[in-house]
């Protein structure tokens, strides 16, 4: 059992005034479930994935649910829309009322609580498990944050840092947890000690099966899902890569039109993230190509049957969502970038925050040098804000200084 970096957060949340309805949501398998029965104890589970006890639910009046279940957690609500009515009518009858709401579907969810429950309710979002959870043992564990999350809360800076990765007591702990997410992912369900690699495999096929099976069928009225398979796969092939939908759509056999929308499909079922490019002209940010990243390499690698080493772009997309998700969890105003110029100046993650942007190139060199950061030299005049650091990340252990402002650090140091 891993603790949730989510969950002092979710307690802190549901005990003020403005968290009485709190909403969870997230890709399914990620620990929902499991996080809210170890959070809120002394709330009543409420399972409404059954047709039989859904019928039965029905029936009680909001008087009979605030008798009944006054705080209760009311788990696949995507299954149950018209309950989100009755919610509402106990959150504006009962001041004591207090329920948790979740559910594996954004679209499905987000929809029907932006309809009726605007206003009355806190939204949060539970991905796959991150670096620092991973390195818990247990629910009493803290959840240490990152050099990364203590940098973006202006707890850490880059001259605190040692020399090496090495040299730190617990980097044998930190590597082994970077290595094992490299290669499975961050799903909660295949992460104890007691599941063998050949179990963890077949887990995530079984999830591909039930994502497609389940979640894209809840999104979507497909008579033939074969499409959309194909271009799940095709995505899987292209991550860590700039989408071309019209490429995209002749690859898979689908209009353009067509592919876009299943990568909304994909997007809002958390499989992955789309990092759109950066342009001083923002209304240029939302029609050019976006650079695709799945959200968690297991799955990615489960899509194409595929295990073994990583590509280059493999190991960008696992970076790139590991710092997704960490800072998803810090709170704080975020947007996230991919930058490329006319004149061939890439850069893998643009991060912007309020009072400037970080930018990020991920490597997959076990020795950083000053070449991989030819694309930072110079990318504070591109900028219409201040440029406060910009960072190597790779598999070379040890911390170097690549130019004015631009520092290689080890992933494993980075994100742990």
């Amino acid at each position: 059992m891993k603790n949730r970096i989510l969950k002092p957060q979710l307690i802190r949340k549901h005990s003020t005034s403005l968290g009485r309805i709190l909403i969870l949501t997230g890709a399914r398998q990620t620990g929902k479930t499991t996080l809210l029965k170890n959070t809120f104890k002394d709330h009543t589970w409420v399972l409404l994935d059954d047709p039989v006890l859904r019928m039965q639910y029905a029936l009680l009046t909001a008087q009979q649910w605030e008798e009944k279940f006054p705080r209760a957690i009311l788990d696949e609500i995507q299954k149950f829309p018209s309950l989100i009515e009755t919610v509402k009518a106990i959150y504006d009858t009962y001041e004591n009322a207090r329920y948790v709401l979740s559910g594996s579907s954004q679209l499905l969810l987000l929809e029907k609580v932006k309809e009726s429950l605007a206003g009355r309710c806190q939204i949060m979002e539970l991905y796959p498990l991150t670096l620092p959870e991973i390195l818990t043992s247990g629910w009493n564990d803290i959840v240490l944050p990152s050099f990364f999350q203590k940098m973006m809360s202006g707890e850490e800076s880059v001259s605190n840092l040692g020399p090496s990765l090495l040299l730190l007591p617990d980097h044998g702990m930190r590597l082994k947890a970077f290595n094992y997410y490299l290669k499975f992912g961050g799903y909660p369900a295949i992460i104890g000690d007691d599941i063998s690699d050949e179990d963890r495999y077949e887990w995530l096929r079984g999830y591909v099966r039930t994502y497609l099976e389940r979640d894209i069928r809840d999104l979507a009225d497909f008579r033939n899902l074969d499409p959309f398979v194909l271009t799940q796969r095709m995505t899987a092939l292209y991550t860590g890569q700039t989408i071309n939908y019209s490429t995209l759509a002749k690859e898979a056999g689908i209009t353009a039109a067509t592919a876009k929308k299943f990568l909304s499909y994909l997007e809002i079922s958390y499989q992955i993230l789309l990092l759109q490019p950066w342009f001083r002209n923002q209304r240029k940010r939302l029609v050019k190509s976006p650079k695709l990243h799945y959200l968690d390499i297991g799955v990615q690698h489960a899509i194409l049957q595929k295990r073994g080493g990583l590509t280059g772009n493999e190991f960008e997309s696992a970076v790139v969502a590991e710092i997704f998700k960490q800072s998803k969890y810090l709170q704080t105003p975020t947007s996230f970038y991919h930058l490329r110029t006319l004149d061939g100046k890439e850069v893998d993650l643009l991060i912007e925050t309020d009072a400037g942007y970080y930018a990020i190139e991920v490597k997959m060199t076990v020795n950083a040098g000053k070449e991989d950061a030819r694309h930072l030299i110079g990318l504070a005049h591109l900028l219409d804000k201040p440029l406060l650091a910009s960072f190597i990340l790779s598999n070379d252990p040890v911390v170097k200084k690549l130019g004015e402002n631009i520092t290689a650090i080890p992933v494993g140091m980075f994100l742990t």
